[in-house]
């Protein structure tokens, strides 16, 4: 399609592009009146605008779309945007965890009242809009685009608190990162783009099927130089290096946001490109280079030092920072196996991680707000000093991380490992459930200081707002115990999403 005959398909983007120019202004009128902010304007408006961008995108099945089941897909804005049922279930995943995080952002003490906290939101929402675009990239200029979008808006966004050294040390280091993984990745897109002549995903498996032996070590190089791109995003090893201070010094809204958005939109563009545009080729080309080698020492590598680096952690977002390392270890064994099942197993385990793992941030932040701590002793005795129902939902969330039934994380590795004994990856299911055994340390540590640990005198009894504070954390407490009851509505959109359009 092109440009104007897109714009009626691309309506959740307008949303939230109108809803970043909408905050800014609602933030200039609500601090010049009376010369400070009313109320919570900017984040009442960007709740709207993340709001009014999710219902857009599920309700694409009366533009039609039919929902996840990708019916008449194609291509927009010139071959620029692909609209299927893939992109539209990463869209609705990301609008999720965007309207959670602007939610999150209006009761975070590190953000509500901030002399910047306007331009928070507005980068908020411009970061959500560039992941959307990631989701449904056709091409390498715009997966490359959309990437850096992203990115530069993380690294504001993680630096916000201007007068917190950790925060700002931890931009630095993730802007470093950043360019370095980014300088890489679109050295290896033009060798892409040098090897097949095109640009877009459908030209490059068609270039890649008509490339010769020879040019096997050159495409090969090139692929691990794009994956360095992705890796980055989603934080897999070696390119983790950034999260564990990213995620420690950034507001606990924007470590919630990079942990769940960001990774599952590194997730879109990752499977995009190489199950359609390279593995799609079916050449002998492909088949002789060790991709699935390569990214199978990535998985083992990512899930193990995860794990391991994970015992030894006090500050519980840094723990939650190399937990979710080793999660994109788990993810990354669907995306082994280099079939549609293991595509669909990954889609599935995406959706319940959002659950769990927002619910566990969320929780954080709701004990930094009452106590100002976020290290493991500021958890001693959490249930016993008013804190029990967070208490609680943490555990869920953390024993939902570790995959024990009968909670959702359980059914999400059950999924994933089943993907890979039916690729016949029998070595990685085998690490994996080791490094389960292993993570169900850590995890069960937290609940043993929450509920078993003795409080001392200097640890104050806790007060919490039943609806503002714990509403949306029984939300996902109860989504972690549901899912195990039905779950088969959200495998059958995974099964269909994992369907890509080919062009």
């Amino acid at each position: 399609m092109g440009t104007t005959e897109s714009i009626r398909w691309f309506l959740p983007e307008l949303a939230l592009s109108a809803a970043i120019i909408a905050v800014i202004f609602v933030d200039l009128f609500a601090t010049g009146r009376a010369g400070r902010r009313a109320g919570n304007a900017p984040g009442n408006a960007a709740l709207i605008g993340a709001g009014l961008a999710l219902i857009l995108t599920v309700g694409a099945r009366s533009l039609g779309i039919e929902g996840l089941r990708g019916a008449n897909p194609g291509w927009l804005f010139d071959r620029m945007i692909v609209l299927d049922g893939f992109s539209l279930f990463f869209k609705i995943l990301l609008g999720l965890a965007l309207l959670a995080v602007v939610w999150m952002s209006r009761e975070s003490r590190e953000v509500h009242g901030q002399p910047n906290e306007g331009e928070y939101f507005s980068l908020l929402l411009a970061s959500g809009l560039a992941m959307f675009l990631m989701a449904s990239a056709g091409t390498l200029l715009m997966a490359y685009l959309s990437l850096e979008f992203a990115s530069l808006t993380s690294y504001v966004l993680t630096g916000f608190l201007r007068h917190n050294r950790r925060s700002g040390e931890a931009a630095l280091k993730y802007l470093i990162y950043g360019g370095v993984a980014s300088g890489a990745m679109i050295y290896g897109m033009s060798w892409i783009f040098g090897l097949t002549g095109s640009m877009d995903y459908a030209g490059i498996a068609d270039g890649i099927a008509r490339l010769d032996a020879g040019s096997r070590p050159a495409l090969f190089l090139a692929l691990v130089l794009v994956f360095a791109g992705f890796g980055y995003k989603i934080a897999s090893v070696p390119f983790h290096m950034w999260a564990p201070d990213v995620y420690t010094g950034a507001p606990i809204p924007v470590t919630a946001f990079l942990a769940v958005g960001s990774k599952a939109a590194g997730f879109a563009m990752l499977l995009r490109f190489f199950h359609f545009g390279v593995a799609g080729a079916a050449a002998p080309t492909v088949e002789h280079i060790p991709l699935r080698e390569l990214a199978s020492a990535l998985c083992v590598a990512t899930m193990t030092l995860g794990n391991l680096a994970a015992l030894s952690q006090t500050n519980m977002k840094r723990l939650l920072a190399y937990s979710s390392i080793a999660h994109a270890g788990y993810a990354l064994l669907g995306f082994v196996v280099f079939a549609d099942r293991g595509v669909e197993a990954l889609l599935f385990y995406l959706a319940v991680y959002y659950t769990m793992n927002l619910g566990a941030f969320w929780v954080v932040m709701v004990i930094a707000n009452a106590t100002g701590r976020e290290d493991l002793d500021g958890y001693r005795g959490l249930a016993w000093r008013g804190g029990a129902l967070p208490a609680l939902a943490l555990g869920v969330f953390l024993f939902s991380l570790a995959g024990l039934p009968p909670l959702a994380g359980f059914l999400g590795k059950f999924y994933v490992f089943a993907a890979g004994i039916e690729g016949r990856q029998y070595a990685l299911v085998l690490i994996g459930l080791v490094n389960s055994v292993v993570s169900l340390y850590y995890y069960a540590r937290v609940v043993k200081v929450m509920f078993l640990d003795t409080p001392t005198a200097e640890d104050p009894v806790l007060t919490f707002r039943p609806i503002r504070d714990l509403g949306a954390i029984g939300i996902l407490a109860a989504a972690n115990l549901v899912l195990i009851l039905r779950f088969d509505w959200l495998l059958s959109a995974a099964q269909s999403a994992g369907r890509l359009y080919p062009g």
